[in-house]
């Protein structure tokens, strides 16, 4: 995670940072976007998350336009496509004042479908700045999604997947190296928001997959610990297996270890796999294990596990 000293002036583009969505991986960025040192205005529709900002001293705003108007860089981190599409265009959204804004840009990191990140750029790309922002005479927005747990937002370790102007990703990794290891360009808008996607369809397949032959090897009489050490220094090898344990007592600080709480919540992988499916249809494309890994977590979720974590 970078940091600013007082020695080092933040850069003209980045002197002011909102941030919108402050849940559990938000409220976490949010954070390390503070001990970076960059200047943040807030707004969550949780008002004991405000409260809690408002005591660390950081101005907390009403409404998502009231946000626009005070940063040169605004990120979201929102649960659906809906709540995305809302804030930027819904009233007191963040493009509420006419064709002009203040940010240059405009950083999403929801796990959303790459086509409303595609047409939420289109609409941006429609305005103009209020005023020039260092060499920036338009605004620019990114999807910048991330992968990572919330024990990652917090130490600062997300890897971000980013889509949109190239220009624009570059000058915006100070932000992203402020709450995250790594910041991929994936190519044109939407794209980041694709890889997430598909990012996430691979952990589903391969958690379901590490969990059932685990599961079979005890009911063959192999204990789940000798499997997970031969799983890890085999061919079977994987993050599913190594660092995100399904079982039980076998790993320190996993989902698993505390009754499936905190991690990432079931209802969340299914969301991301309803995405993943609509967008193979939209993209002609065969899905039989996204199918199936569909099929499970949305059964998961209705056997009341919607809050447990996926593994």
């Amino acid at each position: 995670m970078r940091t600013f000293s007082s020695a080092q002036a933040l850069p003209c583009h980045l002197q002011s940072i909102g941030f919108i969505g402050l849940g559990n991986m938000g409220s976490q960025m949010a954070n390390n976007l503070i001990k970076a040192g960059f200047s943040l205005t807030v707004h969550d529709l949780n008002s004991d998350v405000l409260e809690m900002f408002s005591r660390m001293g950081i101005p907390t705003k009403k409404t998502p336009y009231e946000v626009s108007e005070a940063s040169d860089v605004v990120i979201t981190m929102l649960p659906t496509s809906a709540h995305v599409t809302d804030v930027y265009t819904g009233p007191n959204g963040l493009l509420h004042g006419g064709k002009l804004v203040r940010p240059w840009l405009l950083l999403d990191s929801s796990t959303i479908d790459p086509e409303t990140s595609r047409n939420l750029s289109a609409t941006v790309s429609n305005y103009i700045l209020k005023e020039k922002t260092g060499d920036w005479k338009k605004p620019f927005k990114l999807d910048a999604p991330v992968s990572g747990s919330v024990t990652a937002a917090e130490a600062g370790t997300l890897t971000f997947m980013v889509g949109g102007s190239e220009e624009a990703f570059l000058a915006a990794k100070p932000i992203l190296f402020s709450m995250g290891k790594s910041a991929i360009y994936c190519g044109a808008t939407g794209s980041g928001s694709a890889a997430k996607i598909c990012n996430n369809l691979a952990l589903a397949v391969s958690m379901l997959g590490v969990s059932e032959a685990l599961a079979l090897g005890q009911s063959l009489g192999v204990s789940a610990r000798t499997l997970t050490n031969i799983f890890n220094c085999s061919s079977a090898r994987c993050w599913s297996s190594d660092a995100y344990n399904p079982v039980p007592g076998l790993m320190e600080g996993v989902p698993s270890s505390r009754d499936y709480t905190g991690g990432f919540a079931s209802k969340l992988m299914a969301k991301d796999l309803n995405l993943a499916v609509e967008s193979a249809k939209l993209a002609g494309c065969k899905f039989p294990l996204t199918s199936q890994a569909q099929k499970i977590y949305t059964e998961l979720c209705g056997h009341d596990h919607e809050a447990k974590d996926f593994s």
